[in-house]
């Protein structure tokens, strides 16, 4: 009976790994990235395995780096090395640079020479130098551990005990004595105890398993269960992914059609628009006449993309308290977030585009209007963690007013005080007491969710993050 029982024990834990290894496999296989070179003039897609030394990679926004190379040509191009190099914000490569495996296009686009593929590759040594297997902690697990090792320890002097003191009847001899006290010992292993624990964690993994939630361990089960505070961004989550446009408000001293026009540009000239961009193309054909001399592509850190037209001038969208400062076109765009809209500025300038910076005169022309819907979801999601005591903490990188009035529609408590992450403290305890103040942030730079998932853990909370 015991013997079936630590069988039994063993098979659910092997089991279930051995399911979540095959499963991860095969999603391993579905989103392998395809690398895009240039072969016979064309650009082919071919499996990573296959890129060889001096390939040219054609690279585009979401694009990742399969080989380490040198970039032959860059337009507006930005990579992403937070992986390898720790660096949160998207970093600007030009002619001449090199880039390294592992790393993200998150704008722009370009050409780059394959110069080290394969195991040579910076990422593949990386991986092979800093591969290790680290289990999930488990206080349950932890806990039934340090159980085992103080009955294991008592069990052998209370067995040497139990061998001396027993017995002394007729015919007992002393196999007879260590068998009988085998008995007794063994009903103090507390067997049920670790199998009741793995059949719990079971059940939680194909409870989960029909929500199309995938447990790699056990124990991870436990770890989601103690979580009390999430984390998430807005947009895929509390709201759809696209938005829809809704109005165009032309300022004072604009022409409208010089705006419409402008805006049609704009979204025209970028070959791998964001979802914000394709909603503007929707609603702005691309005009005729307007050639862009030089461009810069949209990026998160940034939250504004502007392109030189030559003599049709220089033209900026983005976030409105980004591009300009005190403004009053900023009031009205903070008036239009308030209502749930999520605003655009158009702006004029004098000076052609720099990555690093705006132009120092800019002149703003419109505001675009765009909508956004909450999930059909949403408001269940956000109830069903308020009944389970888990507070619940949205970070979006959009105007706060913007944000605040979304979460509210969703049901978020505290959405009536949304709190702009650029006026954040730096300080850790700092910061976590205002994450636990407030529950609503806008304006999150990428490198600040990490922070706040950093603060919250050190007073203490088990932390889990939701988007990108």
């Amino acid at each position: 009976l015991f013997g079936m029982v630590l069988v039994t024990n063993s098979a659910i834990g092997i089991v279930q790994e051995i399911r979540a290894k095959r499963t991860l496999d095969r999603l391993s296989l579905l989103s392998a990235p395809r690398a895009r070179v240039i072969r016979d003039g064309t650009v082919a897609e071919i499996d990573p395995s296959r890129v060889v030394l001096d390939d040219v990679l054609a690279l585009e926004p979401g694009d990742q780096l399969v080989a380490d190379g040198e970039i032959l040509a860059a337009d507006g191009l930005e990579v992403d090395e937070s992986a390898l190099t720790g660096e949160s914000a998207p970093v600007p490569k030009y002619e001449g640079d090199a880039v390294m495996s592992g790393g993200f296009v998150v704008a722009g686009s370009g050409f780059a020479r394959t110069t080290a593929v394969g195991a040579d590759s910076y990422a593949m040594r990386i991986e092979a130098e800093g591969r290790r297997f680290t289990r999930v902690p488990s206080e349950i697990v932890e806990g039934i551990g340090r159980i085992l090792r103080i009955i294991g320890t008592a069990l052998v002097p209370i067995g040497a005990l139990t061998i001396a003191t027993s017995g002394g009847g007729a015919g007992e001899d002393l196999a007879s004595r260590v068998t009988h006290t085998v008995a007794a010992l063994v009903s103090m292993v507390p067997e049920g105890l670790v199998l009741l624990s793995s059949i719990a964690f079971a059940l939680a993994a194909i409870a989960l398993a029909r929500h199309s939630v995938l447990v790699n361990e056990l124990p991870a089960v436990e770890g989601l269960a103690r979580v009390d505070v999430v984390l998430t961004d807005k947009t895929g989550t509390l709201t759809e992914r696209e938005p829809v446009f809704r109005r165009l408000e032309v300022l004072a001293g604009t022409d409208e059609r010089e705006a419409f026009e402008a805006l049609g540009a704009l979204a025209a000239i970028d070959p791998t628009p964001n979802e914000t961009l394709s909603a503007i193309a929707l609603a702005f054909p691309p005009p005729a006449g307007w050639s862009a001399i030089s461009k810069v592509a949209f990026a998160s850190a940034r939250k504004w993309s502007a392109a030189d037209f030559g003599d049709r001038g220089v033209w900026i969208l983005g976030a409105p308290d980004v591009i300009v400062g005190a403004h009053s076109s900023l009031g009205r765009a903070d008036e239009l977030a308030a209502e749930g809209a999520r605003v655009l500025l158009l702006a004029s300038a004098t000076e052609p585009p720099d990555a690093t910076a705006l132009p120092a005169a800019v002149e703003p022309a419109a505001l675009v209007v765009l909508g956004e819907a909450l999930r059909p979801d949403a408001d269940d999601a956000v109830r069903f963690l308020g009944e389970e005591g888990v507070a619940l903490k949205i970070i979006s990188g959009d105007n706060p007013h913007t944000v605040g009035t979304i979460a509210a529609a969703a049901g978020v408590p505290g959405a009536d005080d949304p709190a702009d992450a650029r006026t954040l403290p730096a300080d850790t305890a700092a910061l976590a007491d205002e994450m636990d103040r407030r529950s609503v942030f806008g304006r999150v730079m990428p490198e600040q969710k990490a922070g706040m998932v950093a603060a919250l853990a050190d007073k203490g909370h088990r932390v889990a993050m939701i988007g990108d």
